[in-house]
């Protein structure tokens, strides 16, 4: 009798193909990657090893200084406390605007998908144009319409614009998710005599978990990591992390403490990274969701 053949997959060859890939991968990660680990060993290391140029080495004398003073005593302009004071003004700025921005999107999202009111595709389309217009034509027309009304350099400010120019993507990514769903759901809601916010918050919203990460992940990253509208409307007292990061950086003091500077980098870019790590399924699985029907 013949002996059984060895059952499983046969081992794939090693062909030119799929050498040239992993080469892309790995430079690719390393092109990534790299700069983190030179951010990470520097702020690690006193400022004298820092000085001896050995850039990619890991610390010979580890040390969390940097990260201490970065935190609680790097100059940020006239005062000296650190970063952590524009932490917890980027934190004022981000929940209250991450809030409106997505109730509003749903909303807006909801009564374009659903509703079908007169000249909602005008509408709709007038909106996606204001998103691709540069934010620097609005800045001198704002300041002006923010002075009139009173809350210009205030946290007020700040909120309004950030919801305002979040506005246009969170309305297109509820749109989206919404008109993918049957619309048999609304017209039986409507039925049982359900109104509009009715209908929103009992039957839409439960169901809107997934592109609601997305849209959390999208509004923390571009509110955390926004500049030019925190420099611009928020005032002295509520320069957000990304301001007072800049203003770490670009003064000099004496000897210019690189460990530092990389502290205060790394610790400005936590809250996104974050984010990121701890929802990242979600937002592929609430992407693809909203990406069914247009």
């Amino acid at each position: 009798m013949m002996a059984d053949m060895p059952s499983g997959r046969r081992p794939r060859r090693v062909g030119i193909a799929r050498i040239g890939i992993y080469a892309f991968l790995l430079t690719s990660a390393a092109f990534f990657l790299l700069p983190l680990w030179i951010m990470v060993t520097t702020s690690l290391k006193p400022m004298a090893e820092v000085w001896e140029g050995n850039i990619l080495a890991l610390p010979a004398e580890f040390t969390v200084e940097p990260w201490i003073r970065a935190w609680s005593e790097a100059c940020t302009g006239l005062e000296c406390n650190g970063i952590s004071v524009g932490f917890w003004n980027s934190v004022r700025i981000l929940i209250p605007s991450l809030v409106l921005s997505i109730l509003a999107g749903a909303v807006n999202g909801y009564a374009l998908s659903f509703w079908r009111v007169r000249g909602a595709n005008l509408l709709f389309g007038i909106l996606l144009a204001g998103a691709f217009i540069p934010y620097q034509v609005f800045l001198y027309p704002l300041v002006r319409l923010f002075s009139q009304a009173g809350i210009y350099n205030s946290l007020a400010c700040i909120v309004i614009v950030h919801v305002v120019f979040g506005m246009p993507i969170m309305t297109l990514l509820f749109r989206n998710f919404y008109a993918s769903l049957p619309v048999e759901l609304f017209n039986a809601a409507r039925i049982d005599g359900g109104g509009f916010w009715t209908i929103f918050t009992h039957v839409l919203l439960p169901m809107s978990a997934p592109i609601i990460v997305v849209a959390t992940i999208l509004q923390v990253t571009g509110i955390w990591n926004d500049f030019i509208f925190g420099l611009t409307f928020a005032g002295r007292e509520n320069l957000p992390m990304t301001v007072q990061l800049n203003n770490i950086v670009n003064s000099t003091q004496g000897e210019r403490a690189y460990n530092v500077d990389m502290a205060a980098t790394i610790l400005t870019a936590l809250v996104p990274l974050a984010v990121y790590f701890l929802s990242g399924r979600w937002f592929v699985r609430g992407i693809a969701a909203g990406a069914v029907k247009g």
